[in-house]
């Protein structure tokens, strides 16, 4: 892969599967944890998978990398089942958890990990040079990694799981417990390596995160995938497109207003619209009908958010 300012401008993703996992099964004595889970990362692209606690995203993981066997089901990587050794050498790999050494300096810790996955000896150092660079690490490279923060930490583990340039790249929680700053500077290095041909399949519980930066949508719950598509197609299956309007009135209102549901108290009304412009107008004479005055007004579109809940509930899981 080249520097973020050599590498050429990402193409869209391609419908060719670089990754796919159908009818996943595993169980752990009586938890079944996978009950017939599938996706499908293709060439180029970034697919979030998602789920609430224990919905089996850590398990399938784990079966991709070789680290669970699975009771049944299928993992192909480039068209073709592959043995777990094998597909774990092709594949980067970034834990949730830092897995670097503190008390090595980034540098120490980059040829560590590039002998591991058996980067060759003519190659290491540029790619220690590329990965330094990529990270903004440069300037402290011979630094003991104890001393960097969460940010630098977790930019050094990134770059330690891919610096054998793995064309399929599992990210767990890249960006937990960083700050906004960290997290945007993450996803930059995240949008060179797809620039680089890198496809990424990346978990998160930032949903904000996955509407924004994700091509397509997995979401996996008791074992399996209840919903997968783009953001629009989701929300189209789900929750329904269009836009809510809720309005805050000055007072209560004397009758319920037509069009409009109530809110939390009758001050607070919400309406559901597909055409803002068109349909706007009228709601709001039928408000001024009422002669109560409209002290605040705001148009929320439907989300990631909603369609999760929608999908996997609001009990808590823990």
């Amino acid at each position: 892969m080249a520097l973020m300012s050599e590498v050429p401008r990402r193409q869209a993703p391609t419908g060719t599967a670089v990754l796919e996992v159908r009818g996943a099964e595993k169980a752990f004595g009586a938890t079944r944890a996978l009950l017939g889970a599938s996706l499908e990362l293709r060439d180029g692209e970034c697919l979030a998978l998602l789920g609430p606690n224990g919905a089996g995203k850590t398990t399938l993981l784990r079966a991709l990398t070789g680290r669970v066997r699975l009771d049944r089901g299928a993992v192909r990587m480039f068209g073709r089942e592959l043995p777990a050794e094998e597909r774990r050498a092709a594949l980067g790999i970034v834990p949730q958890e830092i897995a670097v050494y503190p008390l090595l300096s980034a540098r120490e810790n980059l040829d560590a990990f590039g002998r591991l996955h058996g980067v060759a000896p003519d190659r290491l150092r540029a790619r220690i040079d590329w990965a330094l660079a990529w990270t903004g690490l440069a300037e402290r490279a011979r630094e003991p990694v104890e001393k960097f923060s969460g940010g630098m930490k977790r930019r050094l583990n990134i770059a330690c799981g891919v610096l054998h340039e793995p064309r399929v790249v599992l990210l767990d929680e890249p960006t937990v417990g960083v700050d906004p700053q960290s997290r945007e500077r993450i996803y930059e290095m995240l949008d060179a390596l797809r620039e680089g041909g890198a496809s990424l399949l990346l978990t998160t519980h930032h949903l904000e995160e996955a509407e924004r930066r994700c091509d397509r949508i997995v979401i996996l719950d008791h074992g399996h995938e209840v919903a997968e598509g783009t953001l629009a197609e989701l929300i189209e299956r789900t929750v329904g497109g269009g836009r809510d309007v809720v309005v805050h009135l000055d007072r209560d209102a004397a009758r319920p207003l037509d069009g409009f549901e109530r809110g939390a108290d009758a001050r607070t009304w919400r309406a559901r619209v597909r055409d803002v412009a068109g349909e706007l107008p009228g709601l709001l004479g039928r408000v001024a009908a009422s002669q109560a005055r409209v002290e605040d007004l705001e148009i929320r579109r439907q989300g990631l958010h909603e369609v999760f809940l929608h999908l996997t509930g609001r009990e808590l899981r823990e």
